[in-house]
């Protein structure tokens, strides 16, 4: 590696072409990048006592340990950002200087031929920087004052126009501008290819402007070090249309946690850090099984789920009953569901799973995340629950799987019941609901097969909101009218849709029942039965709500599984045995170590509310999402099992034994005995850190 320091325009100058590789990222700057190099521009052009603004490193690969001194292409591994920002500016400058040299240097035959162009050269040759893909045809149409092409890069576009716009505000005024840009200085890196590491140095590289997203970062570990056909073929069969299914905002925005999803799918439930996908890529990567099969077979495999993703995420799915299952689920914005959802898909394309059983898990996801919205029961669940799901189907009994297994989630991981579901969705605010243009069209919509869209129409509060009710309000709802208004005014049944509410204002019911456009007159199944009724008071509301709300379990319906389908696929729980602590003979009444069992359980079921005991045949089990701890009773002593990682584990004294891949009972690769109460503390500490890492992972957020 070489470096040395130089002027900005000058190593323009004297390149010959700087070539960005297809594995690097699209041009992603935006306008505050772009703002703040613009004022440090400007700011350091307008103070002579500032001598240069240090822009950082430019970072290419060539063939041999030199320079810029020929005219072959130099491969950009860091500072494509910084290039194409200074070559957006010098074009708008150019420009607008048109013959005019306020700056010596500065006119537009000069910045086009020394710094911009290679004037002597022809075709791709004459142009000092090429980009990839969508950025290298809108740049090189600037460079050529052509038209932008139909589907231009958003950034070059966006850009270009704001530098446009802040040299128009200078005026005639361009010597702070031309000054800046001639002070900036750049650290000129050479590296050598038999020598320097490419991958290894643009990992570290972030210098100046945005940060490398973890997709960056993957597909430059992808390609970079193939060989220049076979990264382009890979490129150009995979990841371009990886790149155009996600389109270049959402490419950006969500790769990375498709990424993310996609590998919590591929380790069995195993979900990486959001900042940490890039090394969870890596050792996936690494994996012996995917060595065999070789990185073209991983990156296709990447590309059949990406368009998975690219379907259900962004509203390019085909099918009519599958794209307005995804729609539903986007509104509810479950994206925590997506590793269940990518092996779903998956299973739907290779036809172990229909189309319309397809769309009836789906519909249970949704039923199930909504119902818990509505229990307001919490979300840090959520992600393992998702990240493991698959584990429990059965791909024979599909449907039926899927349906019990969402039936045998307990504490806060169930799947609300009727009687819950109605109570909650009859009593709570839904006014204020996240979600509620979501359950208005839902209810309104179930079951028609012309749907109706409500984009026209507005949520309407029967009992008005104002709390200067009218007269004719008060004597309604009654002497004790304030309460019932604050009681029920935002709940189910006072909620309804109109696309009369300016007409409605704060009247009667008699009036908003009978004008025109009222609700004898309403299309809306939400407004069926209202035009009927001669009052609305609190009897009414309640008599309303649970009307809806018997619609509501139909619409978000609990799974419907026969007994005989549970007994077949052997998941129910009426198949266990119900064992007691009396079925462990160390733990009879009496017995030594029955106090220190008790003092123990004491403790960990003081963790938290949602931790439950399941005595086993061999053993006791303490759940949260799953087994956390498991106690297997000694004559003398307890031992237990702690279902985690051997190396996760802070064990300062010790006294933990490494069980991995060793047969034992109970759960986890961790076992400890004790068989003193004062040991009680220290064990507890071991059992908070299984116990925190199954709850640590909760993102969502409804």
């Amino acid at each position: 590696m070489l470096a040395k320091a130089t002027s900005l325009l000058g190593f323009l100058r004297n390149s010959p072409q700087f070539v960005i590789p297809i594995y690097q990222r699209t041009y992603s700057w935006s306008e505050r990048e772009c703002r703040q190099l613009w004022d440090d521009i400007l700011r350091t052009g307008s103070d002579d006592d500032i001598p240069a603004h240090f822009l950082g490193s430019i970072v290419y690969i060539e063939g041999g340990d030199f320079h810029v001194t020929t005219l072959s292409s130099l491969l950009v591994i860091d500072g494509q950002q910084r290039l194409t920002t200074v070559m957006l500016i010098l074009e708008a400058l150019a420009r607008r200087l048109g013959d005019d040299e306020p700056v010596r240097g500065f006119s537009a035959k000069k910045l086009r031929n020394y710094h911009l162009l290679n004037s002597l050269e022809d075709g791709e040759d004459r142009y000092k920087l090429l980009l990839t893909q969508t950025d290298k045809t809108s740049l090189l149409n600037l460079m050529q004052q052509k038209p932008l092409p139909e589907e231009p890069s958003v950034r070059i576009e966006q850009n270009f126009t704001f530098f446009k716009e802040q040299i128009r505000k200078l005026g005639n005024d361009l010597g702070s501008l031309c000054n800046g840009l001639d002070k900036l200085i750049v650290v000129d890196i050479s590296l050598n290819r038999s020598q320097d590491n490419p991958q290894l140095i643009f990992e570290s590289m972030n210098s100046t402007g945005r940060e490398l997203s973890q997709a960056d970062l993957i597909r430059n570990y992808v390609l970079m070090g193939l060989e220049p056909t076979h990264q382009t073929k890979l490129y150009e069969d995979h990841w371009r249309p990886i790149e155009i299914a996600f389109g270049q905002e959402a490419y950006g925005e969500y790769f990375d946690d498709f990424m993310r999803h996609y590998l919590t799918l591929k380790s069995n439930g195993e979900i990486p850090k959001i900042r940490a996908v890039y090394e969870a890529f890596k050792a996936h990567s690494n994996k012996p099984e995917i060595i065999t099969d070789g990185i073209d077979n991983l990156v296709a495999d990447i590309h059949v789920f990406a368009k998975y993703y690219c379907a259900m995420a962004f509203g390019k799915e085909e099918n009519k009953d599958l794209a307005q299952a995804f729609s539903d689920l986007r509104e509810l914005k479950v994206e925590v569901a997506f590793p269940l959802l990518l092996e779903l898909y998956h299973d739907y394309d290779i036809g172990i799973l229909s189309k319309e059983e397809f769309v009836e898990v789906l519909r249970l996801v949704e039923a199930y995340v909504f119902r818990r919205a509505v229990c307001a029961i919490p979300t840090n669940s959520l992600n393992r629950t998702f990240a493991t799901f698959g584990q429990a189907i059965e791909k024979d009994r599909y449907v039926e799987t899927v349906s019990i297994h969402f039936l045998n989630l307990r504490s806060y991981r169930r799947f609300p019941r009727d009687e819950e579901f109605k109570n909650e969705l009859s009593n709570r605010d839904l006014y204020n609901f996240q979600r509620r243009s979501y359950w208005l069209r839902r209810l309104e919509n179930h079951g028609r097969k012309e749907r109706v869209y409500l984009d026209e129409y507005t949520i309407e509060h029967i009992v008005p909101q104002n709390e200067n009710l009218s007269g004719e309000w008060q004597e309604a709802l009654g002497p004790d009218w304030q309460r019932v208004q604050e009681t029920w005014v935002h709940t189910l049944g006072n909620i309804t849709l109109t696309g009369y509410n300016p007409e409605y204002g704060d009247r009667s019911f008699v009036y908003k029942r009978d004008t025109e456009g009222g609700f004898k007159e309403s299309p809306l199944k939400l407004n069926a039965g209202l035009g009927e009724l001669e009052e609305w008071n609190e009897g009414q509301i309640g008599n309303r709500a649970k009307k809806l709300a018997d619609m509501a379990v139909g619409v978000w319906s609990v799974p419907d599984v026969d007994n005989d389908i549970l007994e077949a696929v052997h998941l129910t729980g009426n198949l266990k045995v119900n064992y007691t602590l009396e079925d462990h003979v160390p733990l009879l009444p009496g017995s030594p170590i029955r106090p220190l069992f008790d003092a123990f359980q004491k403790e960990v079921m003081a963790l938290d509310p949602c931790v439950t005991e399941e005595v086993r045949k061999l053993y006791v089990a303490y759940k949260a999402e799953t087994n956390f701890v498991d106690v297997i009773p000694q004559k003398n002593r307890l031992r237990i099992a702690l279902n985690m990682r051997f190396h996760e584990l802070n064990d300062p004294k010790q006294i933990c034994k490494d069980v991995t891949n060793i047969g034992r009972w109970g759960n986890g690769d961790v076992e400890v005995d004790f068989d003193d109460s004062d040991q009680i503390p220290y064990v507890m500490g071991l059992v908070r850190q299984s116990f925190e890492k199954q709850m640590g992972d909760g993102e969502l957020d409804l």
